[in-house]
């Protein structure tokens, strides 16, 4: 059993680095210049992420519906489709901003929330399948998904203060970085979302 949440755990953390989810949270850390406030982003976005899988996990494991991983192909779309007009958006607020850096002075995270909810619904099938498969009942399959919801929560973390860095105080005071990572930030969600957007509704 032990073995099985390590599983979960290492699996969770992994889970926050691919590619969409790193895309996204590079996007929504360049609004800051702040390093904790970058980490209580990658958090929320863990929350939002953790909580909806919760959700959908309780209502297919207590209902004991079937579940394909194909059921989820719709949010994977959306999912893409999201990614896109975070793009978009971000390259707005770049061209808009005099000082060509958007700062959010309010502290405000249900952005980052957002995004992990979204990320949470459209990778739910795959691990409901992975829990619903390596556990022996129905408490042990939530449980999993809990602690796979805390190694994502964690890898998450990592992930948005590693790409904060380059958006610190100090660095800051050189404008061409931030502008060019957040410009290169924004252009690779437009990128990855339109492939999400064209694997799953045109494939």
């Amino acid at each position: 059993m032990n073995e099985l949440f390590i599983l979960a755990t290492s699996i969770g953390f992994a889970h926050a680095f691919e590619a969409d989810h790193l895309v996204a949270v590079s996007s929504i850390v360049t609004r800051r210049n702040n390093f904790w406030l970058s980490i209580k982003d990658g958090i929320f976005w863990g929350l939002g992420h953790t909580s909806i899988i919760l959700i959908v996990g309780i209502v297919f494991i207590l209902g004991r519906f079937i579940i394909h991983e194909s059921d989820f192909e719709f949010f994977e779309a959306i999912v893409g489709f999201m990614l896109v007009v975070l793009g978009f958006w971000r390259l707005f607020q770049i061209n808009k901003s005099k000082e060509k850096h958007q700062h959010n002075p309010d502290g405000s995270h249900k952005l980052a929330y957002g995004i992990g909810a979204v990320h949470g619904l459209a990778g739910s099938g795959a691990v409901l399948l992975t829990a619903l498969t390596q556990s022996k009942s129905s408490f042990d399959g939530l449980l999993y998904l809990l602690i796979f919801g805390v190694g994502s929560i964690l890898g998450m973390m990592v992930a948005a203060g590693i790409f904060s860095i380059p958006f610190s105080t100090k660095i800051m005071n050189k404008k061409w970085i931030p502008v060019s990572l957040s410009i290169v930030s924004s252009l690779l969600c437009i990128f990855f979302g339109s492939i999400i957007m064209y694997k799953n509704l045109i494939l």
